[in-house]
C-alpha cells in the first residue's frame, strides 16, 4: 500500500512521493523554552514521531533527515529573562533540555537536526535581503515588514485573504506597516531591552520575526524545499502562512511538497488555556503515568481530529497497555517468529490512522493469547514478532513484559524482588504465616505476586 497523507494546501489526502528517495526530509516547528511544555505541545512531537518512523521503515532509517528547531528568539522568552533577571541562554537551555527529557520519556526519537534560532541570524538576514530586494519586503521606522500585497497567492496554505486578516487575532498591530496584514521580518530593538536579545543587520540593531526563523532554518538544513512540514493546526495560520510567504519569495521554489497539521488537545471538551486554569504539563504527568501510557493515550485519535484529554482516557489507555503486555508475556519466551502485522502498517500508510492500528495491535494481543492457550509454539513465535514490530513502529512496547508490570526505580524492584524471595523461603519451609504476611505487605503497595511451575513472580496492579 502507498502512504497517502492529508495535505493541508491542497485540502486532500494525496500519495505521498519524496524527491529523492534516499533522503526524505521532514520539518516540524519546536518549541519556544521559556517555560514546561503542555499535553497540547507533545501532540505534534508525537504524531509526527509516528510519521517518521514509518517513512524510516520504508525507506530505511539513514534515509529520513528529521529537524525539529528550538525557538530561542522569542518575545515570550525574552520577557521571562526580564522578569527574572537571567541570561535567555540560561533560560532556554534550561527548558529546551526539559522539553527534550520529556519527549524521550514519551518515547519520541531524537531529531537528526536541532537547529536553534540563535545560530541562525545570519542566515535570516540574508533571506530579509533578497526579500527587499526583489520589493517583497520594505523599511518601516519600527523594522523590516514582509509586503502581503506583493504576493499574489498570499493565504493559499490557510485560505486566507489579506482583507481577513484584521489586526489583533494573531496579526500584529502597527501603525509602522502599510497594510494590517504585514508581518515582521526584523524589529528594531526597543529600550530598555536585554542586550543578548539584540543582533546588528544591515537595517538597525535588533531581532529577527518569528516566521523568519524556521525558514532560515528549514533552508540550511533540509534545502529549499522540503518534503513535509508538520505542526499543529494553530500554526497554519499566521506562522505557516509567512514561511511560505517569506521563503516562497526569496528562493522561488516551492518551500514544502506536502503541509501537515494535527488538531487540538482539549481537557474536558474546553480548550486548555492558562487562563481558564486548565494547563495539564507534560513533567507533572510523567511522575504519576509511564510515558507510554501517555503516548498511547496521545494516538488513540485520529492526529487531524481534536483530541479530548481526559483522566479516563489515561485510565483506558493503560488499561489497554497492560493487556497487550500481559499478551506479550505470554509469548515472550518463543523466539524466532517472522513478523508480519500487516495490519498496523496499512492503518499508518492511510493518512496516520492510529486509532486503527492500536486496534489491529490489540487484535494481535489476542492471537497472542489465543496461541498461548493452545500450546501453538509457532504461532507464539509469530504474535511475539507481530508485536513488537507494529510496538516499533508505533513506539511502543519498549520495554519487555516484566519491566512494564513491575515499574518503579531499580532499588524498589530490588526490595520487592527481596520481599518475593523471602515469600519462597517461608513457603518452602512452610512458614504459611510469614508468607501470608508477605503477600500482604505487597498486596497493600499495589503488588500482585503470580506464582506458577516457573516460579514465583510479581507485578504492580
Amino acid at each position: 500500500m502507498t502512504l497517502k497523507l492529508h495535505d493541508t494546501m491542497t485540502r486532500e489526502k494525496r500519495g505521498f512521493q519524496p524527491q529523492d528517495s534516499k533522503r526524505i526530509t521532514v520539518y516540524v516547528c519546536g518549541p519556544t523554552p521559556y517555560n514546561f511544555a503542555h499535553i497540547g505541545n507533545a501532540r505534534p512531537p508525537v504524531v509526527f514521531d509516528v510519521l517518521r518512523r514509518l517513512l524510516m521503515k520504508t525507506y530505511g532509517e539513514g534515509a529520513v533527515v528529521f529537524a525539529r528547531n528550538i525557538t530561542d528568539i522569542e518575545d515570550k522568552l525574552i520577557r521571562a529573562a526580564v522578569d527574572s533577571g537571567q541570561p535567555i541562554a540560561d533560560i532556554a537551555k534550561k527548558y529546551a533540555d526539559i522539553y527534550n527529557a520529556d519527549m524521550l520519556a514519551l518515547n519520541v526519537l531524537p531529531p537528526s537536526v536541532e537547529p536553534w534560532a540563535t545560530q541562525h541570524v545570519p542566515e535570516m538576514i540574508e533571506i530579509i535581503a533578497s526579500l527587499v530586494r526583489k520589493d517583497y519586503a520594505y523599511v518601516g521606522k519600527e523594522g523590516v515588514w514582509f509586503s502581503v500585497a506583493a504576493m499574489p497567492d498570499y493565504g493559499k496554505l490557510s485560505g486566507r485573504k489579506p482583507e481577513d486578516n484584521e489586526e489583533g487575532a494573531r496579526v500584529e498591530p502597527s501603525a509602522d506597516k502599510r497594510a494590517p496584514s504585514d508581518f515582521a521580518l526584523w524589529k528594531f530593538a526597543k529600550p530598555g531591552e536585554p542586550e543578548d536579545a539584540i543582533w546588528d543587520s544591515p537595517w538597525g540593531r535588533g531581532r529577527p520575526g518569528w516566521h523568519i526563523e524556521c525558514s532560515a532554518m528549514a533552508a540550511k538544513h533540509l534545502g529549499r524545499t522540503i518534503d513535509i512540514h508538520g505542526g499543529g493546526v494553530d500554526l497554519t495560520f499566521p506562522h505557516h502562512e509567512n514561511e511560505i510567504a517569506q521563503s516562497e519569495c526569496a528562493h522561488g521554489e516551492l518551500m514544502a511538497r506536502y503541509w501537515l497539521h494535527n488538531g487540538f488537545l482539549d481537557m474536558g471538551g474546553e480548550k486548555m488555556s492558562k487562563s481558564v486554569g486548565n494547563v495539564v504539563l507534560v513533567h507533572d504527568l510523567l511522575k504519576d503515568w509511564p510515558g507510554e501510557v501517555i503516548r498511547f493515550a496521545m494516538l488513540s485519535g485520529h492526529y487531524r481530529a481534536p483530541l479530548d484529554w481526559t483522566p479516563e482516557l489515561l485510565k483506558q489507555a493503560k488499561t489497554t497497555l497492560d493487556r497487550i503486555y500481559g499478551a506479550l508475556r505470554r509469548v515472550w519466551a518463543a523466539e524466532g517468529g517472522k513478523a508480519a502485522y500487516r495490519g498496523v502498517r496499512e492503518a499508518l500508510e492511510d493518512d496516520l490512522n492510529t486509532p486503527e492500528a492500536l486496534a489491529e495491535l490489540s487484535g494481535i494481543a489476542s492471537a497472542a493469547n489465543t496461541a498461548a492457550d493452545q500450546g501453538d509454539t509457532a504461532m507464539m513465535a509469530a504474535t511475539r514478532a507481530d508485536l513488537l514490530a507494529a510496538g516499533e513502529l508505533l513506539g511502543l512496547l519498549t520495554v519487555s513484559p516484566k519491566q512494564w508490570e513491575q515499574g518503579g526505580s531499580a532499588d524498589d524492584a530490588a526490595r520487592i524482588d527481596g520481599l518475593v524471595a523471602a515469600r519462597v523461603a517461608a513457603r518452602a519451609s512452610k512458614d504459611w504465616a510469614e508468607a501470608d504476611r508477605i503477600r500482604k505487605v505487597l498486596a497493600e503497595e499495589g503488588v500482585e505476586i503470580m506464582d506458577g511451575a516457573g516460579g514465583s513472580t510479581w507485578r504492580r496492579i
